[in-house]
């Protein structure tokens, strides 16, 4: 029978610990390729040897900041949602929705801005090098060539769509093969390129290091360095499966963070030491980096074996933004925030008509570049909105993480951002003004590009558009599934969703505020009805207990602690 007590604190006994753990070499693995890719290199590789102080500011400015935070908020509040968990619990169901709704546009924007660059380059997957070029510069039969990667796209989707064990291999290998192998030979390639005598095409020494200043135009682009790093809180989840967090997290994170930033700056060297400035091309640079340095050793063909390299990276950022932000927005939408349409899961567990609803509009924003001139104006375009969307969903992130320090202030973390309240505010503070930063760098047009992308006000008007439609969306579809649940007794809310509800919700409380509680979110949670359903067992907002000082160690199974809980809350 399970003790209840009548004094204000109850004891907890020390949990068991989990037989298998994670080890610090696997999380770090997992947030290399998380954030780390040869994508964005060419963008910043205009800047030549100042592109490694730009990295570096992105990687101690954002990085840490974001790493550390989302840490803390994984270990303290670690139930299904990530970002939606968080945020909801830091400022709000509203606000959490609106994250998702970001994340899941950014997704949708990255894939549809990626396939007019793929009509443009389909010449590289052919061993006709200089005719490539041309096709670039005057692309011909385009829309059908567009049409013929969307319905790829579309076949890659319904490989989504059958569940985690058809994908996860294609995402795992395609990130090795794609990624750390091509750098790997672009670096020895490089090396012999330089002792054949060849010179660097940009200017070096300790000097160069030091950016140029030539207006806020010259810094537009910098605004990518943070969008480099964005993405580390996706794996902050794993923590609670680390045998010791508060060393192993902090670890994997800096080796993550070291690794990340040499595959970055090392491409993006690579790429201006190939390539004059005046000649970067965003959209073929890394091409014509791979085909110059195939060409030293005679094999100019082995820019295809790049390329096709590079197509593998394609498929699994194609899997892998159709996976996680539909799963994850498909998940909170069947706790009421989404019509019952979109809520349907197929018999591999997958939200198959978000994805699908994700692919339409997917096409649409593809065929939207016949809206502009040319193609690298449409994607610097998108970029910059994406990057922004991203910057915002980090500063609400920012936001709800301080705020909890007040508001569950007692809530029991296994890690949490050293220099306790100063350390707290510092991050916050660095985070947030790194995010707005680049937000209003990206408003302004990059100087490198002022050709693509037209006047500044088109430019600006243009961004703003796409990033308040966003916005808009995200605030009519929650207050939409508000009035709709309100009036039809809640018939958007699946009540076998798996998402659990908020601790704020728990305690009885009709918003996030000040509670003195450190029950363990696990243990509140366990046994509860999902999200949108009436809670089964309400908790004191003040209710103190003894907790083990092992408490912070991963636990395989708490039901019994949880019982315990809930016997003496009904016995009280």
């Amino acid at each position: 029978m399970a003790k209840t007590n009548t004094d204000s604190k109850s004891s907890l006994k020390s949990p068991k610990p989990q037989k298998y753990f994670m080890s610090t070499i696997a999380l770090t693995m997992l947030n290399v390729v998380m954030i780390a890719g040869l994508g964005n290199d060419p963008q910043q590789a205009f800047y030549g040897l100042s592109s490694v102080t730009y990295f570096i500011i992105g990687f101690i400015l954002f990085f840490i900041p974001t790493a550390l935070v989302s840490a803390e908020l994984a270990s303290g509040w670690p139930q299904r949602g990530g970002i939606f968990r968080w945020v909801g619990e830091g400022v709000g169901k509203g606000w959490a929705f609106t994250c998702l709704i970001i994340l899941w546009f950014q997704s949708t924007f990255n894939l549809g801005a990626g396939m007019p660059n793929f009509a443009a380059t389909v010449m590289f997957f052919t061993p006709h090098y200089h005719k490539a070029i041309q096709f670039l510069e005057h692309p011909q039969h385009e829309i059908l060539i567009m049409c013929g990667f969307i319905a790829l796209f579309w076949f890659v989707t319904w490989l989504a769509a059958r569940g985690t064990k058809t994908f996860s291999n294609i995402a795992k290998y395609g990130v090795i093969v794609g990624t750390f192998i091509p750098l790997a030979i672009m670096i020895i390639l490089t090396i012999v390129w330089l002792c054949q005598g060849h010179k660097p095409a940009m200017p070096v020494g300790a000097k160069y290091l030091i950016p140029q200043w030539n207006g806020m135009g010259t810094l537009a682009l910098v605004a990518g360095v943070l969008f480099s790093w964005a993405g580390i809180d996706m794996n902050a989840a794993h923590i609670k499966e680390l045998r010791h967090p508060e060393k192993q997290y902090p670890i994997s994170i800096f080796f993550a963070g070291i690794a990340a930033l040499a595959i970055f700056i090392i491409g993006t060297l690579i790429i201006a030491t190939i390539i004059p400035a005046s000649k970067i091309n965003i959209l073929d640079a890394l091409f014509v980096t791979f085909h110059e340095l195939g060409s030293i050793i005679n094999c100019p063909w082995l820019y295809m074996l790049f390329i096709y390299a590079n197509f593998l990276v394609m498929i699994a950022m194609w899997i892998t933004n159709l996976a996680g932000p539909s799963f994850m927005l498909g998940q909170a939408g069947q706790s009421g925030l989404l019509p019952k349409w979109l809520q349907n899961y197929n018999k591999h567990g997958m939200p198959s008509r978000m994805m699908y609803f994700q692919a339409i509009c997917v096409t649409v924003i593809a065929f939207m570049v016949k809206l502009l001139p040319n193609v690298e104006g449409f994607f610097i375009m998108i970029t910059q909105t994406i990057t922004i969307l991203y910057l915002l969903y980090y500063i609400i992130m920012f936001v709800a993480f301080i705020r909890l320090r007040y508001t569950q202030a007692n809530r029991p973390r296994s890690f949490k951002v050293p220099g306790g309240k100063f350390g707290a505010w510092l991050i916050t503070i660095v985070g947030i003004a790194s995010s707005v930063f680049g937000i209003m760098l990206a408003f302004y047009p990059p100087a490198q590009v002022k050709e693509e992308v037209g006047s500044g006000t088109v430019y600006d008007v243009t961004i703003a558009c796409l990033v308040g439609v966003v916005l808009l969306v995200a605030l009519g579809l929650y207050q939409l599934s508000k009035h709709h649940n309100k009036t039809h007794n809640n018939d958007w809310v699946n009540d076998q969703n798996k998402f659990a509800p908020y601790t704020w919700e728990i305690e009885g409380l009709k918003k996030p505020q000040k509670v003195e509680s450190n029950v363990p979110t696990d243990i509140m949670s366990k046994g509860q009805n999902p999200m949108g359903v009436p809670i089964k067992y309400h908790f004191d907002p003040n209710k103190k207990v003894d907790l083990p000082k092992d408490w912070a160690q991963p636990t395989a199974d708490i039901s019994q602690y949880a019982k315990e809980m809930r016997a003496e809350t009904k016995d009280k």
